[in-house]
Formats: structure tokens, C-alpha cells, sequence
């Protein structure tokens, strides 16, 4: 007998985390692909969300928009959701009680990273508040909480009491990351010309990279900085050596922008020792861009043997090696690495997660 699996699509057009949109699309455009003989996919939209992904056998569109939605759900006031098999990407998700044995109703959720917990200050105090919340309710009503690797979970299991129900599917690049045709165009738009370092992290992780970016003689790009951040990320480099025109500091970038960004990189680097799936090591595994990363179990989980995860203090050798004589070689490891991780398996994933409950 077939099944439908019904996907919360929440966030393609008002995007809170851009890599949580993407990774919703990519997501379920992959679960469509492997659907088992006789299964369907479905999406749950707010209000106001246009979802355009081929082969979706219905958009359940609710008459609540996002933010809307979000209060009500974290209430757990769920009006013309309706059961089945519910999969959501993110926590946002219709999490109330239900019967699973007898309606066979499953609601799942995913838990990207634990920084409402671990960088509570790095967030509005309402995105904290309703994620923690999202989390209690999960702990009472989610048939699984999905984790990106097992670090992430162990972790997890550490702040809500799951019972077991923490499960661990991996995500991937974005499906179109690619090295665009007009990198070197979208490089000069942004100010940058080749052969930096890219760093990721916060404010207080991003000093290691920052000396590395003056230990191998080069500038440094920092992608994903918060709005507001740059004077103060300008004055961590500062203090770490890195003069200001050579610290370039970036928000927020389209995946073709992110490309193209590291098409003119030597290395990247991950400052961040959180419990988190590290978005763009991943995507510089995938370009075959050398990574160094911050000891943690995320990357000892994700980045593993493609990159050198080394101790903060020894970051700046590490980073050294990844731009000279170690650049091949952590390029071809990287690659090799990237291939563990793909949409279409962490979709298969999903259908056995929901087959197994």
C-alpha cells in the first residue's frame, strides 16, 4: 500500500535561513525522485508562499502566513494541517499530540544546529525563545527529531530528553553549486580578487582564522557576518594582525555568489567549534577547496578525513600547509569526502526513517 509523505515547505520565498530554504528545496525535490512505488509527496505551505517543485502531488496551502503560522504552532494551535506522515526540514512543524499506532499519523522535524543553546547571544532573543520552545514541544509530541550528524545529537540528547528518538541524516551541498562562468564578474562585484582565505565563524572563533590569514600572507572573506558586524569583525582582525583592507567582510551571498567565491580561494577555513552541520566547509569540500577546520565533534563527523581539523592554536600552520605544499592533496581529500553527502540519499533516509516508525 502507498503512502503520501507531507512536507512543511515553509520558507522558499521568506527565507529565515537561506540554507535552510535551500536545503528544504533541495530536500524534497530529491524525496519526489525516490518516492517508493505507490508514494507521493505533498507540501504544507503557509499562506503567501508560491512552492514551484515538479512532481509534488498536491500544495496544501494553510490560510495562515509564515509568521503567523509560527506562533500558532509553537501554541500548538494546528487548524487544516491534518495528519499523515509529516516531515518537516526545520522545526517548524505542526507538533501535537496524535496516534501513530492506530491513525498512523508520524510528525518528524529537523535540527540543523544547537545555537539557540550554545550562541543564544548570536540570535533575536524571539528566534531563541520560539526554538526552544519548538524543541519542548517536540520532546512531547515528534516521532523523531533528525539531526545532521551524530555530534549534533549527542549534544541534543544532552539539552531535551528525546528517548531515543534522535535520528541522524546528514545534508549536502546545494544542488546548484557550481563554479559559475562569470566567477571572476561576481568577484570584482564584491570587491575580492583571488587567492584569500574564506573564514566562518563568530566574532570570538574568527581571531584563529584571522592569524592564519596573516600567518600565510594572505586576505581573508568572511562570509555569513551578521548585519551590523563588520566594524566589529574589522577590529578582531585588526587586533589579530590582519589590516583592515585586507579583511573583507561579507553577509550573506547567493549560492552562485558563494561559488564564485571560492573559485578564488586558497583554503577555507571553519573557526566554529559548535554543534552544527557545517554549511560551507561542505560546499568547499565540494569545489575542491582545501579545508582547515576548528577540532569539534561536527567536523570530526562531517569533515572527517577530507580537511585537516586541527586544534584552534594550531589553525594557522594547518592553514599554511592548505594553501602550500598540502593543497592538492587536501583539494583531491575534500572532493572524495563531498561525494559521502548527497540529497538523494538523505531522502532515501528519510522514507526509511518514516517506514521504520
Amino acid at each position: 500500500m502507498g503512502a503520501r509523505l507531507r512536507v512543511v515547505l515553509d520558507q522558499l520565498t521568506h527565507a529565515v535561513h537561506a540554507d535552510h530554504a535551500s536545503a528544504a528545496s533541495d530536500l524534497t525535490v530529491a524525496l519526489i525522485a525516490t518516492a517508493p512505488a505507490g508514494c507521493d509527496v505533498e507540501a504544507i505551505v503557509p499562506a503567501g508562499v508560491d512552492v514551484r517543485i515538479p512532481g509534488l502531488s498536491e500544495v496544501r496551502r494553510l490560510s495562515l502566513g509564515r509568521r503567523e503560522l509560527a506562533a500558532s504552532w509553537q501554541l500548538g494551535i494546528v487548524p487544516g494541517v491534518g495528519g499523515g506522515l509529516i516531515h518537516s526540514p526545520t522545526l517548524m512543524a505542526p507538533l501535537v499530540r496524535h496516534d501513530r499506532l492506530h491513525d498512523l499519523d508520524q510528525t518528524t522535524v529537523t535540527l540543523w544546529d544547537l545555537q539557540a543553546w550554545e550562541e543564544p547571544d548570536s540570535l533575536p532573543k524571539a528566534v531563541v525563545a520560539w526554538q526552544r520552545a519548538m524543541v519542548k514541544r517536540a520532546v512531547k509530541h515528534a516521532d523523531a527529531v533528525v539531526v545532521p550528524s551524530h555530534a549534533v545529537g549527542a549534544r541534543l540528547a544532552e539539552i531535551a530528553k528525546l528517548s531515543g528518538r534522535i535520528r541522524v541524516i546528514p545534508g549536502a551541498a546545494p544542488s546548484g553549486l557550481v563554479m559559475p562562468l562569470d566567477a571572476r564578474a561576481r568577484r570584482a562585484a564584491l570587491s575580492l580578487t583571488e587567492g584569500y582565505v574564506v573564514l566562518t565563524g563568530s566574532a570570538h572563533s574568527l581571531e584563529h582564522g584571522f592569524r592564519a590569514a596573516v600567518a600565510s600572507g594572505r586576505d581573508a572573506v568572511v562570509l555569513d557576518a551578521p548585519e551590523g558586524s563588520e566594524p566589529r569583525l574589522a577590529d578582531v582582525a585588526a587586533a589579530a594582525g590582519l589590516p583592515q583592507a585586507r579583511a573583507h567582510i561579507r553577509g550573506t551571498l547567493s549560492t552562485d555568489d558563494r561559488a564564485a567565491v571560492f573559485a578564488g580561494a586558497s583554503a577555507m577555513v571553519a573557526t566554529n567549534p559548535h554543534a552544527a552541520w557545517p554549511w560551507r566547509a561542505v560546499e568547499a569540500m565540494t569545489l575542491g577547496v582545501p579545508v582547515v577546520a576548528v577540532d569539534s565533534g561536527a567536523h570530526h563527523d562531517v569533515i572527517a578525513d577530507g580537511g585537516a581539523v586541527v586544534a584552534s592554536t594550531d589553525i594557522a600552520e594547518a592553514v599554511v600547509d592548505a594553501v602550500g605544499d598540502g593543497a592538492r592533496r587536501l583539494s583531491v581529500l575534500g572532493a572524495d569526502r563531498s561525494r559521502s553527502f548527497s540529497w538523494l540519499g538523505a531522502a532515501e533516509r528519510v522514507w526509511g526513517l518514516h517506514a521504520d516508525l
